[in-house]
């Protein structure tokens, strides 16, 4: 079995085994699409969209919602809570769009499970419009974290798991072609626990941190089209 197709076998056995629980939940995915603001019958694409987390939340933005996954399990189950939505099994090194297509692009905690990631990228920017703007959440492979599952070989190679350091993702968006715009920590880790004791939080509203940003358990990148 080459890596493509057991990167796919892993994905599959993934979703069927735990749904939608792999993942943080759809509220917690209002963070990126608040970072981008879209407006009102913008196309939004989502790289790698899993069970449509990102999407679920996009459609109080009256999107036209876009999803591609390389999991048929993963489309399923979005199909069901997005019967609207355009939904597609693929691969994100050959995206199924035309060119200048979309106007917003999002790829959420996936690049770094792609196997050609530059060619992954150069097709974004192909199907992106000139004014479009991605948000892309990655991997930071210098949290304590990371580096423990790596030593112990825990890292999930069926998966194709990676991660790089905040120079290498900053160096490899500019030298594909991006704009970086902003570079913020993930929110999540903070937030999942503040809404046990605050339902009503800002799950869009933006904090640093209280760690170097070069520290962050993973990084969120604003950018567009240099």
């Amino acid at each position: 079995m080459d890596q493509q197709a057991q990167i796919k076998e892993w994905f599959e056995k993934t979703y069927s085994k735990n749904s939608k629980s792999y993942l943080r939940p759809p509220v917690a995915y209002e963070v990126f699409l608040g970072l981008l603001n879209p407006k009102k019958g913008q196309k939004i694409l989502d790289v790698a969209c899993g069970p449509g987390h990102l999407l679920i939340p996009a459609q109080s933005y009256e999107l036209q919602l876009f999803g591609i996954d390389i999991s048929q399990n993963a489309i399923d189950l979005a199909g069901k809570a997005l019967p609207e939505a355009d939904l597609r099994t693929g691969n994100a090194e050959v995206l199924p769009y035309p060119d200048n297509y979309f106007d917003h692009i999002t790829c959420i905690g996936s690049l770094e499970r792609i196997i050609d990631m530059k060619k992954a990228l150069q097709e974004q920017l192909r199907v992106a419009a000139p004014e479009a703007r991605f948000c892309y959440m990655v991997r930071n492979n210098r949290t304590l974290s990371w580096r423990i599952k790596k030593s112990l070989g825990f890292i999930n190679k069926k998966g194709h798991q990676g991660a790089k350091g905040l120079e290498t993702w900053t160096s490899l968006f500019q030298e594909q072609g991006f704009q970086i715009e902003r570079i913020v920590p993930d929110q999540w880790p903070g937030k999942r626990f503040q809404r046990w004791i605050n339902p009503w939080i800002n799950y869009k509203k933006i904090k640093p941190g209280i760690i170097p940003l070069r520290y962050a358990y993973e990084f969120i990148f604003i950018m567009k089209k240099a």
